[in-house]
């Protein structure tokens, strides 16, 4: 049995896919080729190509008028590209609610006029601003959310209706660590973008779903190979794509419809995340400092009240088989990410591991 694994990223990708990967590297479907060995152009390719980007569509629930990207450069990359692409020389708004919308805001003031809306600062983000409360600019480009905090464990349960605060702006998020995970309500979404090694394939692959009317606003100094509309334009190929990352996505699309899809995916980690909570809220060791509202499914940062006890409890953990359990540098403590391909029996071990060593310590 492998062990389970709770990176935050790269992270746990399913068995069965690894498998048919493993079977199909030296020779994919008689090609007599490897998919890392076949040209991007080539009728193999396009195939695979083709049934990822069908797949992920389906699964999704993309609208017809929405565009699909497979691009490079991750997360962090997406932050310059996406001001690159949206920002027309305005302002641009943003939500801070931790560690990587925080990056976002920096990294796009380095292209346009940012605007902080709201931000969770104060609270050690703990909590999300309500959105009657942001302070949006006058008409910004866009305005930006980091929909799932991977470091600091805040998920918005529900996107801000922009309309309703009486914006036009395109709401642009940042889906990386909760992708595929819940539906996405895209009627409120003018451009969605992540990693792709959280929940959907490797790292090298990232993202972009981004409405058509979008495509063509880049700035002048935006690089043909990240503007957005040549990207579209050129079905992802304008430059050579992560080939391999994209078929490895694209079994991965086709594990998650064969487990019944989003929906189902959604009832799984729903019952994962109120395991682990459950332990930790009954627990006099441990604790979650994230408001039980806007808690993530997928990232569930928690302390040891008594921090001297960390090294004990990593080296047990490690003892059975339960890796990558140490917090984020940032903040300290442990983090569990509980993605899509952790199956519940994961989440199982570790809530027994947590009340063993509990009980050792009382």
């Amino acid at each position: 049995m492998r062990p389970y694994n709770f990176s935050a990223g790269p992270a746990v990708m399913p068995d069965e896919v690894l498998q048919q990967a493993a079977q199909e590297m030296l020779d994919w479907h008689g090609s007599g080729m490897g998919v890392m060995e076949m040209s991007h152009r080539g009728k193999e390719f396009g195939e695979i190509y083709q049934h990822a980007e069908s797949d992920l569509r389906e699964l999704l629930a993309v609208p017809a008028n929405f565009k699909i990207l497979f691009m490079q450069g991750g997360g962090l990359g997406e932050n310059a590209i996406v001001p690159l692409n949206m920002s027309m020389g305005q302002t641009a708004d943003f939500v801070v609610t931790g560690s990587w919308s925080q990056k976002s805001a920096q990294e796009a003031a380095r292209y346009c006029t940012t605007h902080l809306a709201a931000s969770n600062k104060a609270d050690g983000h703990t909590t999300l601003p309500a959105a009657s409360t942001w302070q949006l600019s006058a008409k910004p480009a866009y305005v930006h959310v980091c929909s799932n905090e991977t470091i600091n464990g805040v998920e918005f349960q529900q996107l801000p209706d922009l309309r309703a605060l009486g914006c036009d702006a395109p709401l642009v998020i940042d889906f990386s660590s909760h992708v595929a995970s819940r539906a996405v309500e895209w009627t409120r979404v003018g451009l969605a973008f992540g990693g792709a090694q959280k929940n959907l394939g490797p790292a090298g692959l990232t993202l972009v779903v981004v409405r058509e009317d979008l495509l063509d606003r880049a700035l002048a100094i935006c690089p043909s190979a990240f503007h957005y509309k040549t990207v579209a334009d050129n079905q992802s190929m304008y430059n050579t794509p992560p080939t391999y990352s994209i078929y490895i996505a694209g079994l991965v699309f086709k594990w998650l419809k064969r487990q019944g899809g989003i929906k189902a995916m959604e009832a799984r980690n729903i019952a994962k995340a109120d395991l682990l909570y459950q332990v930790i809220d009954k627990s006099s060791l441990y604790v979650n400092r994230v408001s039980p509202d806007c808690r993530s499914r997928m990232n569930v940062p928690f302390y040891l009240r008594n921090e001297q006890l960390n090294d004990a409890f990593l080296s047990g953990a490690r003892e059975r088989q339960l890796l990558q359990l140490k917090g984020h540098k940032s903040v300290g403590g442990m983090r569990a990410s509980i993605y899509n391909a952790l199956p519940i029996e994961g989440v199982q071990a570790l809530v027994k591991y947590m009340r063993d060593f509990e009980q050792t310590q009382a």
